[in-house]
């Protein structure tokens, strides 16, 4: 019998609960930033979807960002406070969808916290301008697509994978529950 044919199976399904969870957030966040945010999930008509910066993944696994309290999706949560974000870090892995509930707030430190020099462009008063509102998102669930060396390895495997004719896949995957 060929090496080949005693290879175990690769490991390719890993759920994640509680602090191992909230790392793999944090570590997909840092690599892409920025999601999708979807509300009005409760409506039964199609979700209302924008791309939302991500300012803090805080060490509850709650997400953070600086939303205008003039706007859709502040209106939005107002009545229906469910959301479910997607992120896509890279072009191959580092992906997420989380499910969770949205609280806004107008806390002045927290503003202080989350903000950064770019964001002026949306709120020209600075830190101070009376129309940013800050959104918590505690998630309840989701799941994660990733890979299990880095880009680089899975890269390499799929190459190699297309060139011998193996299936090399680097690929793992599993639930996220905070």
């Amino acid at each position: 019998m060929d090496s080949i044919n005693q290879q175990q199976p690769e490991r390719d399904r890993e759920n994640l609960e509680d602090q191992e969870a909230v790392e793999k957030i944090r570590e997909l966040v840092d690599k892409g930033s920025t999601c999708f945010f979807c509300t009005k999930l409760q409506s039964g008509g199609p979700f209302a979807t924008r791309p939302m910066a991500i300012q803090q993944v805080d060490d509850e696994g709650n997400l953070w960002f600086l939303i205008s309290n003039d706007s859709n999706t502040y209106k939005e949560l107002g009545e229906d406070n469910k959301v479910q974000l997607n992120l896509q870090g890279s072009a191959h892995s580092d992906f997420f969808t989380l499910y969770g509930t949205a609280s806004v707030s107008r806390d002045q430190a927290k503003i202080e916290e989350l903000w950064e020099p770019t964001i002026k462009t949306w709120f020209t008063e600075g830190k101070s301008d009376p129309r940013i509102a800050v959104v918590k998102v505690a998630p309840q669930g989701g799941y994660y697509w990733d890979t299990k060396n880095g880009n680089l390895v899975a890269g390499v495997k799929i190459l190699i994978g297309a060139l011998t004719g193996q299936t090399l896949d680097d690929s793992i995957e599993g639930t996220l529950k905070v």
